[in-house]
């Protein structure tokens, strides 16, 4: 195998893993479900959705701690995806 293939294979890799981290989202949720937060691949927050009986001038820091904690948690669930698919296309390589 020639260094000029598997540059190409390198970059073909590099192509796929961009296009599924695009694509990918990941959602997670805190509170018991009170808030749920949606990330794509690279850890772009898409969506957040708050359940309305917990939203009041009481709970203010309660919620603030939800919603840190669902962002974390999907950010930890997008590292997780990430290396999953990191370890598929690394073993599709064919390195000699």
């Amino acid at each position: 195998m020639n260094i000029l293939s598997m540059m190409q294979q390198a970059k073909d890799m590099q192509d796929r893993l961009q296009k599924q981290m695009a694509d990918l989202r990941v959602e997670a949720t805190a509170g018991g479900g009170m808030v749920t937060v949606i990330v794509d691949g690279t850890k772009q927050i898409r969506s957040i959705r708050i359940d309305p009986t917990i939203v009041s001038r009481e709970d203010v820091e309660m919620l603030q701690d939800l919603i840190a904690a669902a962002v974390n948690d999907a950010s930890r669930k997008v590292d997780q995806q990430l290396g999953q698919s990191m370890s598929g296309l690394l073993g599709s390589l064919k390195l000699p």
